[in-house]
């Protein structure tokens, strides 16, 4: 008999560490990788894995997430029993939104009653990596678990970053705690870690009854990873660990999280590396979205007009609707409708959709939000100290222009 996955998708935080670019908008809404959103990623591992019964949980600014959703991932059948919906918080239980990650869930109880899953697969929706689910589900099935949790082998001095799984030799957890500065490591491995990926496969029962008992105590901040998974392990329930590997070749697969500007550039500027690591060209496994009717890529002036007028682009990912008009574009990502401007330079920089770069504007390492129109002669990334008199600066440098900025 075929079993029945409910799968929810967490996609209401603030991600105040992304600000300004989630001024706007919740952090799974963000774009990435030129076309996309951060939460495709999810959703297409979700289609490619075979899972078909899908809720997104949305609170903060879901406006643009729930836009993309309708226009982009609209497409299973509703009379096959096939869905994408949003949830957004509602208040259904009490006059509060939604109090951490196991409350959204706890808040939608009757969706689980209506649907009776044999298991509830609970998934992040800030997070860049490629996964087929079933792999998880297939373990927590043969370890015959009451929770599963996914986790990925990481450098120890991250754990201030994430939530930590301590596991014994048989892969069983023992312990689950957030951002420690001190966590015990893998056995056989002093260096390195499991950090969870903020990814569980619960047994429908169980996942009920420790969200019940959750509710009623005062002090629970009713999250996963701070009340839930611990309350589990104390209790003596079976917790076990799928750890993240490439079974051919016993390597970590790859798996980002981008909370803050710099992971978020970093993993941005992965995917124009000669062999990058994440491949968004797989035609096995690929990566879906919603895209606005655009015309093709151009480029204007091959440079026999005018010295250094010359429409260029090199190592980069460029969008469709773009146009390089007599710039220079290296090492850096375009999003659709972008115009570079003759004479401009544009180095290791994201540039969102609807940008224009005015004549003879210098932009290096830098992230600029959607329809920001910049001035022509305008330096930004080559003197940090002016850009943060108008800007938002990184720990490692990064300037960030927040969306619709009117630069004077």
């Amino acid at each position: 008999m075929m079993r029945k996955v409910l799968t929810f998708i967490m996609a209401g935080g603030k991600g105040e560490r992304l600000l300004p670019l989630t001024k706007d908008r919740t952090k799974p809404a963000v774009p990435f990788g030129g076309i996309y959103r951060i939460i495709d990623f999810t959703l297409s591992n979700c289609i490619n894995s075979g899972l078909r019964k899908i809720y997104i949980l949305t609170q903060y600014k879901s406006a643009s997430l729930q836009r993309h959703i309708r226009l982009g991932w609209n497409f299973l059948p509703s009379e096959l029993g096939q869905f994408i919906e949003l949830l957004p918080a509602q208040q259904r239980i009490g006059d509060s939104w939604y109090l951490g990650t196991a409350d959204a869930i706890f808040q939608n109880l009757y969706t689980l009653e209506m649907d009776k899953p044999d298991e509830v697969l609970i998934l992040a929706g800030d997070h860049i990596y490629k996964m087929n689910y079933y792999s998880m589900i297939d373990l927590h099935r043969e370890k015959n678990a009451d929770l599963t949790v996914g986790v990925v082998e990481v450098e120890k001095s991250k754990s201030k970053h994430l939530g930590v799984v301590e596991v014994d030799a048989e892969g069983r957890v023992t312990g689950f705690y957030e951002k420690p500065s001190d966590p015990k490591t893998i056995p056989g491995k002093p260096n390195s870690i499991y950090g969870s990926m903020g990814i569980y496969v619960f047994n429908h029962p169980v996942l009920m009854r420790e969200l019940l008992d959750d509710s009623r105590d005062p002090k629970s901040s009713h999250d996963f990873g701070k009340n839930i998974i611990p309350q589990m392990i104390k209790k003596g329930m079976k917790v076990v660990a799928y750890n993240f590997r490439n079974k051919e070749n016993d390597e970590e697969e790859y798996w980002r999280d981008i909370g803050t500007i710099d992971a978020y550039y970093e993993a941005n500027m992965e995917l124009i590396q000669v062999n990058p690591v994440f491949n968004l060209y797989d035609q096995e496994w690929p990566v879906r979205t919603f895209q606005e009717q655009y015309p093709p890529v151009k480029t204007v002036h091959s440079g026999d007009r005018e010295a250094g007028r010359v429409g260029l682009m090199l190592d980069s990912i460029v969008s469709e609707g773009c146009v390089v008009s007599g710039g220079r574009v290296q090492r850096s990502i375009l999003s659709p409708n972008v115009r570079i401007n003759s004479f401009s330079e544009v180095y290791d920089s994201i540039l969102m959709e609807g940008v224009n770069v005015g004549r003879y504007a210098k932009i290096k390492r830098a992230i600029i939000d959607k329809d920001v129109s910049i001035p022509q002669g305008m330096i930004i990334g080559f003197n940090l100290e002016e850009d943060k008199k108008r800007f938002f600066v990184s720990n490692s440098g990064i300037v960030v222009v927040a969306k619709r900025t009117e630069i004077k």
